[in-house]
């Protein structure tokens, strides 16, 4: 007997839907024509094991019994799907072939992982469990991807990786969790003050923006223009680039503060000789945006359409799971196989036929390009959200449906269209001795960007053909002062750019080096239920798109010490888990330093100031049955 295991229902109706029919379909499992058994778990079927599971005692939340380092690790059945965890093991023990089909991400690779774990799976049965790899539910990739399935081996680092990660957020989230609760105590806040590795530093992202935005205070400074006459063209303006001399006027972002200095330079240019010292054009091009990951759909479609980045996660997942008319959605890869060029046709027909994209742009784009996407080496064990080949037989998809669904379409789309053109010009101009420049952009070729009217056209800006050595006329100069501007208060897609982007926000530059682009806090299937959690726990609220702290979320961020709140750590801990998968460090590389620092953090919970969480007021619906020293808690704080 064959057993796939899926990670969801839906994804194992897929895989039997093209295994031998008829079916029978029995309680947590359907059995094939072939006697082949298709199952499935229901997202973790386990969980980490409580401190109070360890012992007892630690029901009761007290400093001395901190940190609280399992020696051996346990998992429990969840409640609510033991039933499932049974009928699994039942099928497990008859099974002769093993089919591990979780999602293709290291969440998925371990929670079917942990399964094989948790029954003692034989150790000859587990050496020969094949891995399937599935990201498009329907019947022709289903079927593509049990043609080539790969030995579960290779995968053990990746949910070794996994693994590190539950652990560490379980020591990180649970020891921190409780002891800055205790220390919150002392400052007469009942409520649970949660840390989490990756929750704490994006509350301190938002905390350090509104806090800088509070405290800025505008000032003014100073840009001269010249009006440059062109006979038989027209005016253009040259904006002052001001020399080394007027350094101790400006700010560290070379604005003139010194409006004197300004008019002076204005005045001196008036009627004055103007001449062109260089002229630079080059031709530019800006390529199609690669189709989306996760991330870069939920910063869109928070942009154009509002959608927070959990409704968008939700959609995708119906998209996928429930209509099937788009691939895996929570990857974080924007490339795709080589393979997958062949099937460009029937994609763009399938999302035609669905409404996401319009005849018209259809016409106009070139099927035999092949762009920069299509890349087996960037393609790893996911690859782009692309729609897939499925025809809806009718219109059945909702409002915010439809408006995802055509953002994936059209941008699958923009991969079949040439780069957008223009040529750049730079001019140099000297007027009295000052120095000036100008520039411009016109648009050769529209290209991919006609498919984003309205959202994504370059402003053109012109110039007049000029010469090097041409004398023209300056006719006046003029000052405009300008107010400097604080930073934007966090939006859920400025939010988003800041976690997949992190690097800009680490202040340790050695680590900086270490970091890659792709690094962020959080993965893309976590980072939408980071930001919800937050808003949940009333850290932060909501106004419109615009995300704000709130007064407990501010003050405890300004309780907590400094390094708990930055993103350094945790975006070094993604790096090291990615390397774990990776086979360049081990288990025990990542997991040892962050043991050895717990006991520090939990010493200056002891002894740290929380006259900052004095009076804040605590959403009454956080105490969770707390008395002083003790809180039992129906619900465990998240560890991210």
């Amino acid at each position: 007997m064959k057993l796939y295991i899926a990670e969801k229902p839906s994804l194992g109706r897929a895989i039997a839907d093209v295994l031998p029919k008829p079916h029978k379909k029995q309680d947590g499992y359907i059995e094939v024509a072939n006697g082949d058994v298709v199952s499935w778990c229901i997202g973790h079927l386990l969980e980490q094991a409580e401190p109070e599971d360890y012992d007892v005692k630690y029901k009761k939340w007290q400093f001395h019994d901190l940190p609280i380092v399992p020696t051996q690790w346990q998992f429990k059945a969840k409640p609510k799907t033991k039933k499932q965890l049974s009928t699994l093991k039942k099928l497990l023990t008859k099974a002769d072939e093993i089919y591990h089909a979780g999602d293709p991400d290291r969440e998925g690779q371990l929670l079917v992982d942990e399964v094989f774990q948790f029954v003692n799976l034989p150790e000859r049965k587990r050496a020969t469990i094949r891995r399937l790899l599935i990201s498009d539910l329907n019947p022709q990739a289903v079927k593509k991807a049990l043609a080539s399935t790969r030995s579960n081996q290779e995968f053990v680092p990746l949910s070794v990786s996994a693994l590190a990660r539950a652990r560490a957020d379980w020591l990180f989230g649970m020891n921190l969790t409780r002891a800055f609760t205790l220390a919150g105590q002392k400052a007469g806040v009942n409520t649970v003050l949660s840390v989490g590795r990756v929750q704490t530093p994006v509350l301190g992202l938002v905390v350090r923006r509104d806090l800088e935005i509070e405290n800025f205070v505008s000032k003014p400074f100073y840009e001269v223009i010249a009006h440059i006459n062109k006979p038989n063209w027209g005016v253009f303006e040259a904006k002052w680039v001001p020399s080394e001399a007027c350094k101790p006027y400006m700010d560290e972002d070379g604005r003139v503060l010194v409006k004197a200095l300004a008019e002076n330079v204005a005045d001196r240019i008036s009627q004055k000789q103007a001449t062109i010292n260089k002229v630079e054009t080059k031709p530019k091009k800006i390529n199609p945006p690669l189709p989306y990951n996760l991330s870069s759909l939920q910063i869109d479609a928070n942009k154009r359409y509002g959608l927070s980045a959990q409704q968008v996660l939700d959609i995708c997942q119906a998209l996928y799971e429930k209509h099937k008319l788009i691939t895996y959605p929570r990857s974080d890869n924007r490339y795709l196989p080589q393979e997958h060029f062949v099937e460009r046709e029937q994609v763009i027909a399938a999302a035609n036929h669905n409404q996401g994209i319009d005849s018209k742009f259809i016409k106009l784009a070139d099927m035999n390009l092949k762009g920069a996407c299509w890349n087996d080496k960037k393609v790893e064990a996911h690859h782009a959200i692309i729609p897939t080949t499925k025809k809806l037989r009718s219109a059945q998809l909702g409002h915010r449906e439809l408006q995802v669904y055509q953002l994936i379409s059209v941008q699958y789309l923009a991969q079949f269209f040439h780069p957008y053109r223009y040529n750049e010009t730079k001019v140099e101009l000297e007027i009295s001795g000052g120095q000036f420049k100008a520039q411009a952009k016109q648009m050769t070729d529209q290209g991919f960007k006609i498919l984003f009217k309205g959202h994504e056209v370059e402003k053109e800006s012109l110039l007049p053909k000029l010469q090097v050595g041409e004398q023209l006329l300056c006719e006046k100069g003029e000052v405009k002062e300008k107010q400097t501007q604080p930073p934007k208060h966090y939006t859920e897609a400025t939010l988003l750019g800041a976690m997949t982007g992190i690097a800009r926000f680490v202040s340790d530059q050695s680590i900086k080096k270490v970091l890659k682009d792709t690094d962020g806090l959080g993965t893309e299937a976590t980072r939408a239920g980071i930001i919800e959690l937050l808003f949940r726990r009333q850290f932060l609220r909501r106004e419109g798109k615009t995300i704000y702290s709130t007064a407990l979320g501010k003050a405890f961020i300004q309780t907590l010490p400094e390094s708990l709140s930055l993103p350094d750590r945790t975006a070094l801990w993604e790096s090291l888990l990615g390397k774990i998968a990776n086979k360049e460090t081990s288990y025990n590389q990542f997991m040892q330093p962050l043991c050895d620092e717990l006991g520090g953090f939990i010493d200056s919970a002891q002894s740290i100031n929380t006259n900052e969480l004095k009076g804040v007021p605590v959403p009454a619906f956080k105490k969770r049955g707390a008395r002083k020293g003790k809180f039992t808690r129906k619900r465990k704080p998240s560890s991210a």
